[in-house]
């Protein structure tokens, strides 16, 4: 069977089981760059600075240059010396300015519209995400919900517990507003207890869909993805391609379903439709016309009940109740 349709039904089916693994890919649609791309471009920043000009191997032009391969987070330790600066550097990434904001870029994308209309559901009450940005708070907002976003390791301390929400968005690297977001090698290598714990708990009790995050440079989420002892609920996998290196081999170690995908646009909007439809087709199941019909006998024989009105729908074969009013009891 189509792992999309068993996924939809899982999620239609175990309401608030699954939680979310978000990464850059998310954000790519709303012209937020990914970790590479920042990479790439901080390197051809520092070219030019160095009076030199590169094109299209930027990677190429820094091992010519350091002898070493570039990666995101030795970049920034190496150009931005501390959380503080860090998080300055990467301001122009993530926030808009009028014009980006005029062209509808870096801002919230279908991708985050769909999530947060499972969220207001309740279909969907776990995010976990590696991205600093605010793109999906803004999409809960929109849809009325009012998320716990867990961004350090005091907000975790005192917070609700987690099923006590009705969202929780717990952003595992921080924010990129806050000084104490993580990027270094040393900062992405282990988590404090509190961040750990709660990883544990999420890993282990719910189900997990992952979609835009690479696996490759973030040490201390694949350690705790690596530890968890049981495997309660699938894990899905989505993938533009074919996986490979870090989250080949966590998806194997997941036993994940991966899933072949266009976009995270397309694949969180064509999930919401999928359940939305499920909804429609159990509201349109026959049962619901003799399951309504036993509900007004129930309370119509209660005089302690009171009912204004019932509405039921006819079933599929056409034999069901009509719109019928009844006086308060």
């Amino acid at each position: 069977m189509d792992p999309f349709v068993t996924l939809a039904f899982s999620v239609y089916s175990s309401k608030g089981v699954y939680a979310l693994l978000l990464g850059s890919g998310v954000s790519r649609a709303a012209q937020i760059p990914t970790s590479w791309e920042i990479t790439e471009d901080l390197i051809g920043k520092v070219a030019r600075l160095r009076g030199q000009e590169i094109s299209a191997d930027p990677a190429g032009w820094y091992r010519t240059a350091y002898g070493k391969e570039p990666t995101y987070s030795d970049l920034l330790e190496q150009l931005a010396k501390t959380p503080a600066e860090r998080s300055q550097l990467l301001r122009s990434y993530v926030e808009p300015t009028p014009e980006q904001r005029g062209l509808g870029e870096k801002l919230p994308t279908a991708a985050h519209s769909a999530i947060a209309r499972l969220v207001s559901k309740g279909y969907i009450k776990i995010v976990l995400t590696t991205n600093f940005d605010r793109l999906l708070e803004t999409a809960l907002e929109a849809e009325g919900v009012r998320p716990t976003v867990l961004s350090t390791t005091d907000a975790i301390k005192g917070s609700l517990p987690i099923q006590h929400t009705s969202c929780c968005v717990v952003k595992v690297h921080g924010d990129y507003m806050d000084t104490r977001i993580r990027n270094t090698p040393s900062e992405l290598a282990k988590y404090e207890k509190p961040i750990d714990e709660l990883l544990d708990r999420v890993l282990d009790e719910f189900g997990l869909i992952v979609c835009g995050w690479s696996a490759e440079w973030d040490l201390a989420l694949r350690a705790a993805i690596e530890r968890c002892p049981n495997r309660r609920f699938t894990t899905y996998w989505c993938s533009k391609g074919s996986l490979n290196g870090q989250a080949e081999r966590l998806a194997r170690l997941r036993k994940a379903e991966v899933l072949s995908i266009q976009s995270a646009d397309e694949f969180f909007g064509e999930l919401y439709e999928k359940i939305i439809s499920l909804e429609s087709l159990s509201a349109n199941h026959p049962l619901s016309s003799k399951l309504a019909a036993a509900t007004v006998k129930r309370y119509v024989s209660n005089p302690e009940r009171k009912i204004d009105r019932v509405i039921t729908e006819s079933c599929g074969s056409g034999a069901g109740m009509k719109k019928a009013a009844y006086p308060s009891a």
